[in-house]
């Protein structure tokens, strides 16, 4: 298993493409979507060109078996104004394992590789959601040392998530 960062190559960032919305369709049962799929489309722009954000897939041989992305933090949730911003907070996005590969570590060593990422661009803490029905979803975050900050109400059961950089 072999984790690598996304280059600026459009046969690569295609496969990536294809693979997020495969593994979308399997877990969320819906397809492509701008309203929420815009940094999918986008891969390069939203993870790949900026100096401080990057996308990770890991790959068995050729073929990619999961995926992560992290980026600064470009959300507007009126709960965390003025708490997160662009500069301090990174996000992760996209954590995708397919199912054949799961409970091997590799989305372990896809966070560490965002982790590493984050301190090396100098971020002092990443942000992330989660969705309550996701069975594995928070159990996975706690383990890796995100708490829980705010629980939403909402149709997606929405828990937000963060981790202070040492």
């Amino acid at each position: 298993m072999e984790i690598r960062e996304i280059q600026n190559d459009a046969d690569e960032i295609e496969a990536v493409q294809k693979f997020l919305y495969e593994q979308i369709r399997i877990v969320y049962d819906i397809g492509p979507t701008p309203k929420f799929h815009y940094d999918i489309e986008g891969l390069d722009e939203y993870y790949v060109l900026p100096k401080r954000n990057c996308f990770f897939a890991a790959y068995d041989g050729d073929k990619i078996v999961a995926t992560a992305g992290i980026r600064a933090y470009d959300r507007d949730f009126e709960f965390f104004r003025g708490q997160y911003t662009q500069e301090s907070t990174a996000s992760i996005w996209r954590l995708m394992v397919d199912g054949n590969y799961r409970r091997k570590g590799i989305a372990r060593s896809l966070v560490k590789s965002m982790e590493e990422f984050a301190k090396k661009v100098d971020y002092k803490q990443i942000y992330l959601h989660t969705h309550r029905y996701l069975d594995s979803g928070l159990p996975f975050w706690k383990a890796q040392g995100f708490i829980v900050t705010v629980e939403e109400d909402d149709y997606d059961e929405t828990t937000h998530m963060i981790k202070i950089l040492d």
